[in-house]
């Protein structure tokens, strides 16, 4: 018989293990961590595992095992403590469509949606109230606590949809379904309302940085019901704001509000000058006046106001509260990771100063080497007026756009197969060494490829019918290879510019380079890493959401990818905008002049940012192309198979079969190291499009242009006379 102490054991582990398996509900697990601003990365780190195994946990497709297990019940307990679930309220006769592409149930028939149930304003009640929208909508606004704030001064969220029913009520539609009543009457009104009760915005991304103003976007209700044009004449349209008679422009006058000098149009900041380290501005979205640009956000601007509210939060929780255009945001992004100033340490009277933050490109602009300036920069306003520089004048590092004519035996086969790089000049940007100071000119200087800069140096001599791949030397036909110095293809016929990684690469390939001048930085940093990793974690954790996972099987994914869009159209829209996101960013590092009467030879108004440097755009897209004709170069070396076109981040193949994994080199689910991966990863591949080689030829015939590139229209098979400038 056993003991009475043998039994107690054996209950105590019972218990314990009891409580091992006592975990809530995977969609708990993610609401108690998202709830505390934690991301699946903090929570991976701190179990020693995988950030993918946590999402997999919060998924619901796998369950932590022992002794992760333990570890991560306590965690979830605590949070629980912490997070409690919200009292569950009436249920209403939609149910809400949550942001993980589940299909919504259907209402019932018999019933129609109840009235909104509004929050009264946070200075009346400190409870924010779940509610769907307004009667004639046929779906709940959805309760989505990822985009919630956690800080007590943005608990409402970062933005707000303001909307106006037929009666003149005035309704803020928040992020995470809350619906507040708006009291105010004008515009101003609605400024003060915003700043002193709404308790909308976000906060800071970086230490030194600033928090977020709050956002409003205004509906078409919402600018009759404001006094606003619900179109911008021809000429607002064309000067981007209202004029500064209108009465709206003038009623903030009077109440000592000011706009930037973009004035009122699609995105207007209304701010008054910070007291005390207090900042007072609001931004406005109009989206009637085109401030969501449909390339990037599609048909945004169009949905009802709680799902525009859902959309945006996600981006903004995410990416961050948008700035303007995806464009603008990309690159305030860089800004609020990387502040220009700190807080000093405090002197001997406990003072502190405004420093100058280390890893930031600081708060005043610097010049640029005179060949990374583009044509028409005050540097070069001693040249003629007609002159053209060349490839030794002037730094050219641009995506590819090449092609080349297919030959006999591609003709023989019957598909061409696009492949896309995601996120390409994100992964490009990803570790990149970019310079932090002003360029220093350097004779013959001997290449340091760890040296951000742009060097002049004679690549011509490099032929890619013998090169290096890894640490042995391949033959290659190089006639059906791109050259990778070149945007064209073509190759070099004499001493050119080049970034860094261009002439690494070289190096890398088995040949000597010998610069003979180079504009160089020696302070130096990774600055894009951070800005790198807060839009890698937006794309990958919006694309799960959307049912693509970065765990999936080659086959599994591209499946998962051929339906994704389908299974939330608005995360879709989500994901376009974050890769928009990252290529505005990058090119409004060089941005180019908007008008506003410019004359070639004078500063433009983009020339006074910090942030306005062509040199680290060049080395992200020099990085970019390069790490594709790495690939290119790598998979021609083991299968003999080359392009047949190339668009930026998408390469076309000739093949017998209709899919990537027709000509991918997979073994037992392995990809050729090196070479294309199958993936959602940023620098992994996705399945473009296929159409057929007839198709191909056809299309060269038609417009008689033998290396017309077909990676343009490979994704739908669309050519129009225009497209090729007929």
């Amino acid at each position: 018989m056993p003991t009475e102490n043998e039994l107690f054991s054996a209950v105590d582990a019972l218990l314990e293990q009891v409580t091992q398996d006592d975990l809530p509900a995977p969609a708990e697990r993610k609401r108690l961590r998202e709830a505390a601003g934690l991301s699946q990365d903090q929570v991976a780190r701190v179990l020693k595992t995988r950030r993918e195994a946590v999402g997999n946990w919060e998924a619901g497709r796998t369950e932590p095992r022992p002794p992760k297990r333990a570890a991560y019940a306590r965690l979830l307990e605590g949070l629980a403590t912490r997070f409690p679930a919200p009292e569950p309220g009436p249920v209403p006769a939609a149910v809400p469509e949550a942001f993980t592409g589940s299909e919504p149930a259907p209402a019932p028939p018999s019933e129609a949606p109840p009235p909104p149930v509004v929050a009264a304003s946070p200075a009346q009640s400190a409870e924010p109230v779940a509610s769907p929208r307004r009667s004639g909508s046929r779906k709940a606004a959805p309760v989505d606590a990822t985009a919630r704030g956690t800080d007590p001064r943005f608990e409402n969220g970062p933005l707000a949809v303001v909307d106006a029913d037929a009666d003149g009520h005035v309704l803020a539609y928040c992020t995470g379904g809350l619906v507040l009543d708006v009291p105010a009457k004008s515009v101003p009104a609605l400024v003060e309302w915003t700043l002193a009760e709404a308790r909308l915005g976000q906060p800071r991304l970086s230490g030194p940085g600033k928090d977020a103003d709050p956002l409003l976007v205004l509906t078409e209700a919402a600018l009759e019901r404001y006094g606003l044009p619900v179109a911008l004449t021809d000429e607002e349209r064309l000067a981007g704001r209202l004029p500064e008679a209108h009465k709206v422009v003038r009623q903030l006058a009077r109440a000592d509000w000011r706009l930037t000098k973009r004035g009122f149009g699609p995105w207007a900041r209304i701010y008054r000058p910070a007291q005390h380290a207090q900042r007072a501005c609001v931004q406005l979205c109009i989206p009637a006046w085109h401030a969501l640009d449909s390339r990037h956000w599609g048909g945004a601007g169009q949905l009802p106001p709680a799902e525009l509210a859902r959309l945006l939060g996600v981006y903004a929780t995410r990416v961050m509260t948008p700035r303007g255009s995806t464009a603008v945001t990309g690159l305030e992004l860089m800004t609020a990771l990387h502040p220009p100033t700190r807080a000093s340490a405090p002197d001997a009277e406990g003072k502190r100063y405004s420093e100058h933050n280390p890893g930031s490109l600081g708060k005043d602009p610097v010049e640029c080497a005179p060949c990374e300036a583009p044509d028409g920069h005050p540097l070069l306003k001693e040249l003629p007026r007609f002159h053209v520089r060349g490839p030794g004048e002037k730094l050219f590092e641009e995506a590819y756009d090449w092609a080349r004519p297919m030959s006999d035996d591609e003709c023989t086969l019957r598909h061409l197969v696009g492949i896309d790089v995601n996120m390409a000049f994100a992964a490009g940007a990803n570790g990149l060494v970019v310079g932090l100071d002003a360029p220093t000119h350097v004779e013959n200087p001997v290449f340091d490829p760890k040296l951000p800069g742009s060097w002049l140096v004679d690549l011509s001599h490099v032929d890619l019918s013998r090169v290096k791949v890894g640490k042995e030397r391949v033959e290659l036909d190089g006639s059906l290879l791109p050259s990778p110095f070149t945007p064209k293809g073509e190759r070099p016929r004499g001493p050119a510019w080049y970034a860094t990684p261009t002439v690494a690469y070289a190096q890398e390939l088995g040949y000597e380079v010998r610069p003979v001048e180079a504009w160089v930085r020696f302070e130096n940093g990774r600055y894009l890493d951070a800005w790198y990793n807060r839009l890698r974690d937006a794309y990958l954790a919006t694309m799960a959401d959307l049912g693509v996972h970065a765990d999936l099987a080659p086959a599994d994914f591209l499946a998962a990818m051929g339906r994704h869009k389908d299974r939330d159209p608005g995360l879709a829209i989500v994901v376009s905008a974050i890769k928009a996101t990252v290529k505005g960013g990058l090119g409004k590092l060089r941005e180019r002049p908007r008008g506003e009467g410019w004359r070639p030879g004078e500063p433009w108004r983009a020339l006074s940012r910090p942030t306005w440097r062509p040199d680290i755009r060049a080395a992200v897209i020099s990085r970019t192309r390069v790490n594709l004709h790495r690939k290119i170069v790598k998979h021609a070396a083991f299968t003999g198979q080359y392009p047949v076109a190339i668009l930026s981040d998408c390469v076309v193949y000739a093949t017998d079969g209709t899919s990537p994994l027709d000509f991918l080199p997979y073994r037992n689910g392995r990809p050729l190291p090196g070479g294309f991966k199958l993936g959602v990863n940023p620098g992994l591949v996705k399945h473009e499009g296929t159409q057929t080689v007839l198709w191909g030829e056809e299309v060269r015939e038609r417009f008689d242009a033998p290396e017309l590139n077909l990676a343009r229209y490979i994704k739908d098979g669309t050519v129009t006379d225009a497209d090729n400038g007929e």
